[in-house]
């Protein structure tokens, strides 16, 4: 069993989810995945739950992100942890990047 799954950024495509989204599934196991989410501005990822623990990372522009009901300005370099089943979403205020984490992974972003 390999000790390491290296996933070369430049042979990974965006693929378009439609409204001014897009993803990009990166390195990832059965216990945690890194999806980098593409945003256009005011793109936005509507509100949902899911089982999975999920850390959110700014790479680029301007979100705000809310956590049951509750609102946060993200700026490069602000992450947030949400809770498994935490009902969440975004609104892209600039043109960015979220670095999305979770644990286990998202099954459903594979294929």
């Amino acid at each position: 069993m390999a000790k390491a799954d290296f996933v070369p950024g430049g042979k990974v495509t965006v693929r378009d989810l439609g409204g001014g989204c897009g993803r990009k599934v990166l390195a990832h196991n059965d216990s945690m995945m890194a999806v980098e989410v593409h945003f256009e501005e005011g793109a936005v990822g509507a509100e949902h739950t899911h089982p999975h623990t999920q850390i959110s990372y700014v790479l680029e522009g301007e979100f705000r992100y809310t956590v049951e009901g509750e609102a946060y300005l993200m700026k490069p370099g602000d992450s947030v942890c949400v809770e498994s089943g935490a009902k969440h979403g975004t609104v892209c205020l600039k043109k960015g990047i979220l670095l999305d984490v979770f644990a286990p992974a998202r099954q459903d972003f594979l294929g």
